[in-house]
């Protein structure tokens, strides 16, 4: 996968690095924490330049995180609800806990799109309840984007900066996003084994 991101930026410049990072928030498997930061390097070498490289990545990834948007707007809160009524456990909430949680988000979507778009594993992720909670589309694209271009220009300035070693980048996040998701698995683990149905009136 390596060599196919190198021969992909190599090839097709600011469209390919778009493209990964799209990519990226469709399939997880492809990190940014190797796709941004040897984009970084190849502005270094004056291949690209580096503000090409930060926006490309940025809209790339943004658009991602728009399909995911889209998806919970699809799903819509009446649809979800109905989903909890009947699965509650596997999705570790009853429906009122829906909107309790739609409230906290209501309340802080600012903080949770800015935020969300900075943690590894759950950078798509943040995008489903903003769609599902009914965000205005101009709220959820600005946090998103500041949040989303703070991510590429950090990545793309590490592997600017260490050039021929950027695959320390990725060897120092990967852990971090691998932590961060067994974390997740575990609590989401915790979640369904505490889940408790509630009692019919």
């Amino acid at each position: 996968m390596f060599d196919w991101i190198v021969s992909l930026i190599d090839r097709a410049g600011y469209l390919g690095i778009a493209l990964l990072m799209l990519l990226e928030n469709l399939f997880p498997p492809i990190p940014s924490e190797v796709i941004m930061p040897l984009a970084g390097f190849s502005a270094a070498k004056d291949t690209l330049s580096f503000a090409g490289v930060v926006a490309s990545g940025t809209v790339g990834s943004l658009a991602g995180a728009y399909f995911w948007f889209l998806i919970g707007r699809w799903l819509g809160l009446r649809r979800l609800k109905r989903f909890a009524g009947r699965h509650g456990r596997w999705l570790t909430l009853h429906p009122e806990e829906i909107d309790q949680a739609g409230a906290f988000f209501a309340r802080h979507q600012a903080v949770a799109l800015f935020l969300g778009r900075l943690v590894p594993a759950i950078r798509s992720i943040i995008s489903v309840p903003a769609g599902v909670y009914d965000v205005p589309i101009r709220i959820f694209l600005f946090w998103s984007s500041i949040g989303t271009a703070l991510w590429t220009l950090l990545l793309a300035s590490a592997g600017y900066l260490l050039q021929s070693q950027y695959e320390r980048v990725s060897e120092w996040l990967n852990p971090v996003s691998n932590i961060v998701f067994a974390g997740l698995a575990l609590w989401y683990l915790y979640r369904v084994i505490r889940f408790k149905a509630p009692e019919s009136s």
